[in-house]
């Protein structure tokens, strides 16, 4: 038989959930914010919140009050990140390790970080499709410039020139995109 002490209150229960969803609120932005930063698309993003906030949930009970609750969840999204990563293993466009922690680094301290990636990746959008999939492949972990300059049948140096216009182009893109959000 259940004793009466032991028998979980309904209103102290009803406020746990209230203050683990009004925190998971206030936090969640930032989180998504950072998520963007290691993951390729938002969709990911999206995925990964959703795993991390099942997962804060259900260790909401070790949550110590009074610490704080965004550090502990970003620290849940950021395994849960690392989880996924590794089920994406088998893609051709995932990160190293190396670069999944120096993209957490940055955006850990860059304050425009998530604004400045939606912006490139809006930017990345505008460009044709070869240009698009062109800095993909040169971006992508393990590449060599010099091969890829190879298998688009350009000369390394005419390779380099493209590859250096698109990047201007992007980075003018970004900066005016920046500026227009007042985010210079």
């Amino acid at each position: 038989m259940l004793d009466p002490s032991e028998t979980p209150d309904p209103s102290a229960e009803k406020q746990r959930y209230e203050l683990f969803v009004k925190n998971l609120l206030e936090h969640e932005p930032s989180i998504r914010a950072f998520l963007r930063g290691l993951l390729p698309t938002w969709q990911d993003v999206e995925e990964v919140t959703q795993e991390a906030s099942l997962v804060a949930w259900r260790k909401f009970a070790d949550f110590e009050e009074g610490t704080s609750f965004g550090g502990w969840f970003l620290t849940i999204a950021r395994y849960e990140a690392m989880s996924y990563r590794r089920r994406l293993a088998r893609t051709p466009m995932v990160f190293s390790a190396e670069v999944w922690d120096l993209l957490a680094a940055e955006v850990d301290e860059d304050e425009h970080g998530p604004a400045r990636r939606q912006c490139l990746e809006i930017c990345l959008q505008k460009l044709d499709a070869t240009s698009r999939e062109l800095l993909m492949k040169v971006y992508s972990p393990g590449a060599v410039m010099r091969e890829v300059a190879k298998q688009s049948g350009k000369s390394e140096q005419a390779f380099y020139k493209v590859v250096q216009r698109l990047r201007s182009a992007l980075l003018k893109c970004v900066s005016l995109a920046m500026a227009k959000e007042g985010l210079s």
